[in-house]
Order: C-alpha cells, then sequence, then structure tokens
C-alpha cells in the first residue's frame, strides 16, 4: 500500500512538472528526464514506458492549451478555412501552420538521433539548459517590445518555425525557442508567448498522432491506463493555471528569472554527472 502510494505521488509529481515547465521556457522534456535520471522521481515509469508517459502528459498540456485559448481558436480556424489569410484572424491559422512545418520535417528526419543519442544524454541537456538560459535573456533584453502577432508574415513565422527545431533537443525547450524567437522579431512579451503557446497545438499535436501509431505504444498505454490517465489530468489542470500565470506575469517582468533557474539546474545535473 505504501509501495503504492508512494508510486502515485511520483507520478503525480511528474505530471505537474510537465505541467509548469511546458509553458515556462524551462524544457519540459528536459525536466522529465532529470526529475527521473536525477531526482529518482517516479520509479513506477519504468524505462519502456517513458516515451509513452511524456506523450500522455505532453496530451494534457496540449487540452489545457486548447481549453484555454478555445475562443480564440473557433474564431481563428473558422476563419482561416473560410476566408484564409485577408481575415486577421484566419491568418493567424496559416501562419502557425507554415511556422510548423521546419521542426516537424525535422523531428520525422532526425527522430532516431533524437531518441538513441542525444535524448538521455545529460551533457547535452545541461548544456542545453545553460546555453539557451543565457540566450532567452539576451534576446529579451535587445529586443524591442512594441509588434504584435498580427505583424508577422510567412517570412518571419519561418524564421520562429526554424528555431523551434532546437527544441527537438532536451533542455532548449519548445517554448523558450519560440518565445526567443518572437522577440528577436519584436513581438511584445505576452504576443510572443502567446502564439509560442498556440504554435504548440499542431507540432506537439502531431508528434503525439505521430508516435501513437505504434502498437507497442498502444499496448504500453492499455496496460497502465491508470498512470496515464492521472498524468493527463494532472498536467492539464496544472498546464492551464501555468498559461494564465506566465501570460500575466509577462506583462512587467522579464525573463531573468528564468535565466537563473536554468543556470543553476544545469550546475545541479553537471555536479551529478561528476560527483555521483
Amino acid at each position: 500500500m505504501i509501495e503504492m502510494l508512494i508510486d502515485l505521488f511520483g507520478i503525480i509529481l511528474l505530471s505537474i512538472i510537465q505541467g509548469i515547465s511546458e509553458f515556462l521556457p524551462i524544457s519540459s522534456s528536459a525536466h522529465l528526464i532529470i526529475a527521473r535520471d536525477v531526482f529518482k522521481i517516479g520509479t513506477a515509469i519504468t524505462e519502456d514506458m517513458a516515451l509513452s508517459f511524456d506523450l500522455a502528459v505532453h496530451l494534457g498540456t496540449l487540452v489545457a492549451v486548447i481549453i484555454y485559448f478555445w475562443s480564440d481558436l473557433k474564431t481563428m480556424i473558422y476563419n482561416g478555412l473560410k476566408y484564409g489569410v485577408k481575415d486577421k484572424d484566419g491568418r493567424v491559422l496559416w501562419l502557425i501552420a507554415v511556422a510548423t512545418i521546419p521542426a516537424a520535417l525535422a523531428g520525422v528526419f532526425f527522430e532516431e538521433i533524437i531518441e538513441t543519442i542525444i535524448r538521455g544524454n545529460l551533457y547535452i541537456i545541461a548544456t542545453a539548459l545553460a546555453f539557451m538560459g543565457i540566450i532567452i535573456y539576451a534576446a529579451d533584453q535587445y529586443a524591442k517590445n512594441d509588434k504584435s502577432i498580427n505583424d508577422l508574415n510567412f517570412k518571419k513565422v519561418l524564421f520562429i518555425g526554424f528555431l523551434q527545431i532546437f527544441s527537438l533537443i532536451p533542455g532548449f525547450s519548445r517554448s523558450g525557442t519560440t518565445i526567443t524567437a518572437g522577440r528577436l522579431l519584436n513581438l511584445e512579451r505576452g504576443e510572443s508567448a502567446r502564439f509560442s503557446f498556440l504554435m504548440l497545438l499542431p507540432i506537439t499535436g502531431g508528434a503525439i498522432v505521430y508516435k501513437s501509431f505504434n502498437w507497442e505504444t498502444v499496448d504500453i498505454v492499455m496496460n497502465n491506463s491508470l498512470i496515464f490517465i492521472v498524468g493527463i489530468i494532472v498536467a492539464f489542470i496544472t498546464g492551464y493555471f501555468v498559461i494564465g500565470f506566465l501570460l500575466k506575469y509577462l506583462k512587467k517582468h522579464d525573463f531573468k528569472i528564468f535565466m537563473w533557474y536554468r543556470l543553476a539546474l544545469a550546475a545541479i545535473v553537471f555536479a551529478y554527472l561528476i560527483f555521483i
């Protein structure tokens, strides 16, 4: 009974970590790997279950974005399909579609390298955490704060899309790279975060669908359904509130706190690798 409660606590904690780190620019994939490999959280998630569980909690945060931006999404999709780029809201749909292409292609072609060589390499993860932390803060300080999503064009969103490729490496952060790209294009902090969150829908949704067409993944999920249901629900609830928090936080604050956090976490991982 006690062991079961410990396992459940670990699953809930991992799901909360996903819900927080998916939207804050600190890398959810890196946090899930570090939580399991360094801090030994979620021991109920065996090695063969890890990737499937990560997909499940990503589904939870995906649903959080859909619910949070539901009103905007309905208008964006309806106008985008009916009026195309001529409509202000509909144009955003196609901007997001174009921005998704680079990382989607990179994910398909480099999947094996990412999963077998990069994904579990704590040296790469710690380096990416530190490097991207500095880049996020530097880009934010350099950029102006006077553009909105409506000022974007297809050339600019391709730039955001190409930077999103780096997020395939744990530690860089999908939200971190896309928010940074937006800031380099002088998007307001809140607008940059909002566009980043909307970009999560096709790239994460596509990845979940693509990797779910695998009988091994389906079998793992079916045999551990309670774990995955808990993970999805907890990640959804946590993620929903974190979206609102970050959008409000960025109205008055910059990214300094995230830089220092990433540097501190990178130092902890390097210390673990050296001394443990």
